[in-house]
């Protein structure tokens, strides 16, 4: 059934204005009692054996929702509503931005990708955290904050811009991600390099402390699938060394050679980060890499290509504790998340491990044996 409205309706629309009406309509289903109580029935059933614990947090399972798509921090409830056991919202930058020019989102049907060049369009990080302090959780869910570079800050500024979205977004987070990785601001790449990743990371971990001193915020970092696999040890040596509760692998990707893709060429062509099925075998191998270098050390987190609960499982027996998606959402509708929680489950039932946790990297340690 969604597959025909998609194809009646969103696809016919422009893929950003096509987002932004699916958004209100999540929105003000989360506002109607009744309908949300009936929609979580529906679409959030709780699987027992599925539940999860990272960096401290307990959560109903496994799968949540990457950053990207909330990222003003509006849908929360509405997303878990639709099965999401974790919400990450971002990328807020420490001051309000627009974003780059339209047109910037782009389907590729034919791969089951999209292509973007949003360029970290938010209100900011006074704006979210004012909103985040007003929240009043319909549904119990874990909530992340993705924290980005503001465009028109230099480079070498770059820690003071993520300093002050710490402070101001730190109190209001059940976790923080510091996102070096995407694509669409020029510069911010640069930024894996460990010469800048120190201090960045160190300061970031510092403001998160002095900001929150009831607690402790677990601190993750998001990284490309585009780095060289020596740069992956590095961040995975690195973010030991400095005692990161968690490494998010991975963001868009900027290849297209050697991806496979179908669609048309004059949208292959277009400018921005790649998500979606073609991310999903480098996006794993990054996983892997990660997890043989750093074991049970720090939390691992697996997004990029997951498509079904076959994808989820796979990221799980390679690392990663927890997993995210956002493009197959967009392919697959509202009946997604409830499908992954099922597969997980009777895939969890017919392995050898009486939980999550024991499967977590199980493949990736025969392979290194």
């Amino acid at each position: 059934m969604y597959k025909l409205f998609f194809n009646l309706v969103f696809k016919r629309m422009d893929p950003e204005q096509a987002h932004y009406l699916a958004f209100r309509w999540i929105r003000l289903a989360a506002r109607i009692p009744v309908l949300r109580t009936f929609v979580a029935a529906v679409l959030a059933p709780r699987h027992e054996e599925l539940r999860t614990e990272a960096f401290g947090l307990r959560m109903h399972g496994p799968f949540g929702l990457a950053a990207g798509f909330d990222k003003n921090a509006v849908a929360i409830d509405g997303m878990s509503m639709l099965g999401f056991d974790h919400i990450e919202i971002g990328t807020v930058t420490g001051e309000a931005q627009s974003g780059n020019p339209k047109k910037r989102l782009f389907r590729l049907v034919q791969d089951r990708a999209l292509i973007n060049r949003m360029g970290f369009n938010n209100e900011g990080s006074a704006a979210v955290a004012e909103r985040l302090a007003a929240r009043r959780a319909v549904f119990r869910t874990t909530v992340g904050v993705n924290i980005g570079k503001t465009k028109v800050v230099a480079e070498a500024d770059a820690a003071a811009d993520y300093v002050k979205s710490t402070e101001r977004l730190a109190a209001h987070a059940d976790y923080l991600v510091v996102n070096v990785s995407s694509p669409n601001t020029p510069g911010l790449r640069n930024l894996q390099a460990t010469e800048s990743l120190r201090p960045l990371l160190t300061a970031v971990r510092e403001a998160a402390d002095r900001t929150v001193t009831e607690r402790r915020v677990p601190l993750l970092v998001k990284i490309a699938p585009d780095l060289a696999d020596e740069d992956v040890d590095a961040v995975a040596d690195l973010a030991v060394e400095l005692g990161l509760d968690g490494i998010i692998a991975t963001n868009t990707t900027i290849a297209r050679e050697g991806l496979g893709l179908k669609s048309d060429p004059a949208l292959v062509k277009e400018t921005g980060g790649l998500s979606g099925a073609p991310l999903k075998e480098r996006s794993l191998e990054v996983l892997s890499r990660l997890y043989a270098r750093v074991g049970d050390s720090i939390t691992l987190v697996g997004v990029g290509g997951i498509e079904n609960a076959e994808d989820a499982w796979q990221r799980i027996l390679a690392g990663a504790t927890l997993v995210q998606g956002y493009s197959a959402f967009i392919y697959q509708g509202p009946f997604w998340g409830r499908a992954i929680h099922k597969g997980l489950a009777a895939r969890l039932a017919a392995s050898p491990y009486a939980t999550l946790a024991e499967a977590v990297g199980a493949e990736t340690r025969k392979a290194v044996k």
